[in-house]
């Protein structure tokens, strides 16, 4: 047996919803009026953003076909344009790491009023701002959860004894509300990094997001000069030692200089020649293995990348959200929607019809 196509009659319908939009009067309000009592009190919260363009350490003849693939969108980072293991792409990963995000903790901040005035790992723990509709939400959660968990014991009571290794849940958790707080971002065509920092307070915004600009701007020229320094350190101690072994060969010489300064035997003369050449050996080694430390240090700098900031930070005059009216409106045309559905609910599925 054939099913019978069901059409559904627009005209109906729009009749219908005519004929009950006194509904529409009753449940709109009433929305409006929830989901303001919803969002206005949720905190405000501020977005501050910095762009920089890092200086690739680029030697070999790979470097002019990476640059002329950029131009036309692709990217040959690792495969030319740098030995480096950690190249701009990978950077977003390295926001992500427990031991950067904890080594942030002890940045010093400020609010805009000045009402708060300590550092980050304090500020997170004590000084957020959550929604009072939300209390009672949160007491039922740590009543529901101290039922089947022990209780924890204190944690940390600063941000030096937090331990990236090993952390406690609550901040495990905190580490976690950081992460999604920092979000970098790089454009694979130009390699512009964008760092935002999203919080709740505009200059503390502004503060973080310069704070972890130059953080990451650390590491990187770290991990970039870290042979160049271990080489420069090996050579120093070796001039150090060159240089005790000069003074005391020139020690010597002088002392025997002295004591013989009237002296013609062959055997004194021959003595004296010896130390004069031993002491223009350690001075030519002494000489060159400061030569040698000049240039270690000469590439310490010339590994040291550059970081042009395209767009510094700046304090942000608004907020980014939450975006109130757009939420109103939202769940104002989301409830007319439904009740639409709902109205013609039998004309569109053919409920009641034969």
């Amino acid at each position: 047996m054939e099913k019978k196509q069901h059409n559904i009659d627009l005209a109906r319908c729009f009749a219908i919803l005519c004929q009950r939009k006194k509904v529409y009067f009753k449940v709109l309000p009433i929305v409006f009026i929830l989901s303001c009592i919803w969002i206005f009190p949720q905190p405000r919260y501020y977005r501050s953003s910095v762009a920089l363009a890092p200086e690739y350490a680029s030697e070999n003849a790979a470097g002019g076909l990476s640059s002329l693939a950029s131009s036309f969108g692709f990217n040959l980072g690792a495969l030319g344009g740098s030995s480096d293991a950690i190249y701009p792409l990978l950077y977003p990963e390295l926001f992500q790491s427990p031991e950067f995000i904890v080594s942030l903790y002890d940045i010093k901040v400020k609010s805009l009023d000045g009402a708060i005035d300590t550092d980050y790992y304090t500020y997170m723990k004590k000084h957020q701002l959550l929604n009072p509709l939300t209390a009672p939400f949160r007491a039922v959660k740590r009543w529901v959860v101290s039922l089947f968990k022990e209780k924890q014991k204190g944690g940390p009571l600063s941000a030096k004894e937090v331990n990236p290794f090993m952390m406690s849940e609550r901040d495990f958790l905190l580490m976690e509300i950081v992460q999604k707080k920092i979000l970098c971002t790089i454009d694979k065509k130009t390699e512009v990094i964008t760092i935002t920092v999203t919080d709740q307070d505009p200059m503390i915004a502004a503060t973080m997001t310069d704070s972890v600009c130059a953080r990451l701007q650390d590491f990187i020229v770290m991990y970039r000069t870290s042979k160049a320094r271990m080489d420069a350190q090996y050579y120093q101690t070796l001039v150090d030692s060159a240089r005790k072994e000069f003074d005391k060969v020139s020690l010597e010489y002088s002392k025997f200089c002295d004591s013989h300064n009237s002296a013609i035997r062959q055997s004194v003369i021959s003595q004296r020649e010896r130390l004069e050449t031993d002491r223009a050996l350690k001075l030519n080694a002494y000489t060159a293995l400061s030569t040698q430390l000049e240039t270690m240090k000469a590439k310490i700098q010339e590994n040291t990348p550059a970081f042009t900031v395209l767009q510094s930070a700046t304090v942000a005059p608004k907020p980014a959200g939450p975006k109130r009216m757009l939420f109103v409106i939202g769940m104002c045309l989301l409830a007319s929607i439904v009740i639409t559905f709902w109205l013609v609910r039998k004309e569109i599925f053919g409920i009641g019809t034969k």
